[in-house]
């Protein structure tokens, strides 16, 4: 039981890093660290300043 168990943990951590989902997680740690007392973005103003950040930016194209 402990093998199965063991193998469900390493497919949830695979499909967290797979997702992205772990880059809030890591945020919250580094800014908790670099930042204390003041509050971290909350996961929804996070994923939006993520998004937002892969979007093209306009003016960098050639045509």
């Amino acid at each position: 039981m402990t093998t199965l168990a063991e193998a469900w943990r390493g497919v949830h951590w695979y499909l967290r890093e797979l997702t992205g989902e772990t880059q809030y997680d890591r945020y919250v740690e580094r800014h908790a660290r670099e930042h204390p007392g003041a509050q971290p973005l909350s996961r929804r103003e996070f994923e939006r300043r993520r998004i937002d950040g892969q979007e093209p930016k306009p003016g960098s194209r050639c045509c």
